[in-house]
């Protein structure tokens, strides 16, 4: 049995939404806008309303994974109290599992309440509207990280995700960070859909998302990264996800180099973009400035760019696609 499982995924890895390129979506994407706001008393009757005039297994899907993002808000005031918990009992096991129990009750109640969550309402939610549309969906609990992520304190798993099955294959999607961001000028959620987490490259998705049990990786065993080079790895945004279906390099997010030592910069992008379009902001913790890299090699959909710097110091670099922020990586450049 442990080899047939292995022979399914190996053979459905990189599962991702070009498998869907023939498929519109505007039907189910209608779907969801026409029932907004709708209640969650009843589950079923929702399920039904969002599923019962689509064809195929990917749009009764979408239909649901779009109205919980479009629906649903994150609480982040909720987030940041229950971390504070779950770092204070770390070392308690009783204690902390009488707050995740607790905690978890104060969740759906909010859900059902006021449509707002955390990420394990999220992917219980898709889960469940799933099910009842007759589609195989799994939580997936694990590690996760962002730019506000405190890598050194990532000992428990912070945050789930779902894989859903479609046509034979495991896909991975993430309704949290799909369905907004937070306003930084008041903290507070406003919904701004993502679709690069519908569906995502699971090689890119390995990035910042890391399972606890590493089968929903969806990847090969030599492509699985350990969790070491998980917690070394860049930082990368959400309008990666738009625009890369794999970070290459570098492969981590603190770097030591020499002074006029090359630095690559290697992705697999989406769409094609024009080597103006690139460009590197760079912060000395003095000043910052932007360059548009000379060394830019971009075929097809392969994007190479090659950066030296001049002199010695601590830089931080964010990688941007025109507006879009990639990703940000730190370099010590010695003598």
């Amino acid at each position: 049995m442990r080899y047939l499982f292995l022979f399914i995924f190996a053979f459905q890895s990189n599962a991702q939404i070009s498998d869907f390129g023939t498929v519109n979506f505007n039907e189910a994407d209608k779907i969801a806008l026409e029932y907004k706001n709708e209640k969650l008393n009843n589950l079923p009757e929702l399920a039904y309303k969002l599923t019962a005039n689509l064809d195929t297994d990917v749009e009764r899907f979408r239909a649901i994974f779009m109205w919980v993002c479009g629906n649903i808000a994150n609480d982040y005031r909720l987030f940041h109290k229950n971390m504070r918990k779950r770092q204070r009992y770390r070392d308690d096991s009783l204690k902390l599992k009488k707050w995740n129990d607790h905690f978890s009750k104060i969740v759906f109640k909010k859900l059902l309440k006021k449509n707002k969550t955390l990420c394990t309402g999220y992917a219980y939610l898709i889960k469940k509207l799933s099910v009842l549309a007759n589609i195989d969906c799994e939580i997936v609990h694990g590690f996760a990280r962002s730019s506000t992520t405190n890598v050194d304190r990532l000992d428990t798993p912070n945050h789930s995700w779902n894989a859903v099955k479609l046509n034979s294959k495991w896909y991975l999607c993430d309704p949290t960070w799909a369905s907004g961001i937070p306003n930084l000028a008041t903290s507070k959620f406003e919904f701004h859909y993502n679709n690069g987490f519908f569906l995502s490259n699971p090689k890119l998705f390995a990035v910042n998302h890391y399972p606890a049990d590493k089968k929903w990786m969806l990847l090969l065993d030599e492509d699985k990264p350990s969790f070491k080079a998980f917690i070394e790895a860049p930082i990368i945004y959400g309008k990666a996800y738009t625009n890369l279906s794999v970070h290459k390099e570098p492969k981590k997010m603190h770097n030591i180099i020499q002074k006029n030592e090359s630095i690559v910069f290697e992705f697999q992008l989406i769409k094609p973009v024009e080597a103006k379009d690139i460009s590197l902001l760079i912060d000395n913790g003095k000043s910052s400035k932007k360059v548009h890299p000379e060394l830019t090699s971009i075929k097809n959909k392969s994007l190479t760019v090659e950066y030296k710097f001049e002199r010695m110091g601590f830089y931080d670099v964010h990688f941007l696609i025109g507006k879009d922020l990639i990703s940000t990586y730190t370099f010590r450049v010695k003598g």
